[in-house]
């Protein structure tokens, strides 16, 4: 299916985008184009790229465009001939609502340019249009899952008009910006590893989200979400157990300290005896206490259809999720008339979310993590 198809991957270089990107490049396809607002990613992955696989026969090519510009747009009358459009682009961290800007930015990756991007792929007859949602639009408690839920609702209405799918998963390990991620920033830079003790999660390996995507692009039915089959009782990991593993297979033995400030202390206080080998590595771990941290993540609701026999290592969720016209259009009529006048508050887009997510359970705790190391 990918050697005898043309490809358009949107947000393509950030580790879900890469990760696909790289699934659908060894497989030879006559036409490979990827995006990214990221130039220095771009480079990176097609440093990655010629590195690992070479070439291929079919038109790979790369550009850094902001899709959300008239410059994007221009791009895509200029060609547009895809049978497969992916949207990767997101943002995806939880952080992104402690201010009424970064929020609106996130409602604007994840709900309008997807939206957008969707438009022009019916104008120009793509077959098949993909978007990746999370775990976290699952009976949200944060603003970041809430948009990709009601991201969600518009994929439903558009796809009367185009075959349209999707994927939850859980967070894919070392992925840009994760913790995980910090964990290899923070051994590089000589600072402590710190980490909440009472949140649990699921991980893919970069790989694996990106065969998930191509698995629901290729094979997905118009409106099925695809997830992976994973276990609570062998899978749901907490940050701490992951950061005291990750820190052992170093070769280092965790140091647990009792503040942020004996953390940051410990190798000012201890240079002299880390020159003679000492493997311990400060670690500060405390309970979670940031707005919108959810304690487990689930990839369905109650009530959602499941067909599990399809597949042995995903499972779909036959998705029918019930929306209003009229809100729809009064969210997208009232988000752009705040975006005109260049004025809103936080208080005004959760009042929108909740209208159009009445069981929204968002938690505000008044703090976020860009407070805490």
């Amino acid at each position: 299916m990918v050697s005898n198809s043309k490809f358009l991957v949107i947000g393509a270089a950030g580790s879900i985008g890469q990760a696909v990107t790289k699934e659908l490049f060894k497989r030879n396809p006559q036409k490979l184009h990827v995006v990214d607002i990221s130039e220095n990613n771009l480079v990176e992955l097609v440093r990655d790229i010629r590195s690992s696989f070479g070439y291929i026969d079919g038109d790979f090519r790369t550009f850094s465009l902001d899709i959300a510009s008239p410059i994007y747009d221009a791009f895509i009358e200029s060609d547009g001939d895809y049978d497969y459009v992916l949207n990767l682009s997101a943002l995806k961290h939880v952080r992104s609502e402690k201010d009424p800007f970064s929020l609106m930015r996130m409602i604007e990756v994840n709900i309008l340019n997807t939206l957008k991007t969707i438009r022009q792929s019916k104008e120009k007859g793509v077959k098949k249009y993909f978007c990746v949602s999370t775990d976290k639009a699952a009976n949200p408690v944060n603003m970041m899952g809430a948009s990709k839920r009601i991201m969600e609702l518009f994929l439903m209405r558009e796809s009367k008009d185009i075959t349209i799918s999707t994927a939850r998963f859980a967070n894919v390990a070392f992925s840009d910006g994760s913790l995980l991620h910090g964990f290899n920033q923070r051994i590089q830079k000589r600072q402590p590893i710190v980490a909440p003790n009472d949140i649990r999660r699921y991980f893919v390996t970069p790989q694996e989200s990106g065969e998930l995507c191509l698995m629901s692009c290729l094979l997905g039915r118009n409106k099925d979400i695809f997830f992976p089959k994973l276990s609570e009782e062998l899978h749901l990991i907490t940050f701490a157990e992951i950061a005291i593993n990750y820190l052992k297979q170093l070769g280092y033995e965790p140091y647990i300290c009792s503040s942020e400030e004996e953390a940051r202390k410990f190798f000012q206080t201890n240079n002299q005896s880390l020159k003679t080998n000492n493997k311990n590595w400060p670690c500060y771990f405390t309970q979670s206490d940031t707005t919108g941290e959810k304690d487990f993540e689930e990839f369905f609701m109650d009530g959602e259809v499941l067909d599990l026999d399809r597949f042995e290592n995903l499972g779909i969720v036959k998705s029918s999720l019930p929306y209003q016209e009229d809100k729809l259009n009064w969210f997208l009529s009232e988000v752009n008339g705040l975006i005109k006048n260049h004025q809103w508050s936080k208080a005004d887009l959760l009042t929108f979310f909740n209208e159009l997510l009445p069981a929204f359970d968002h938690k505000e705790t008044g703090k976020y993590l860009d407070s805490k190391m």
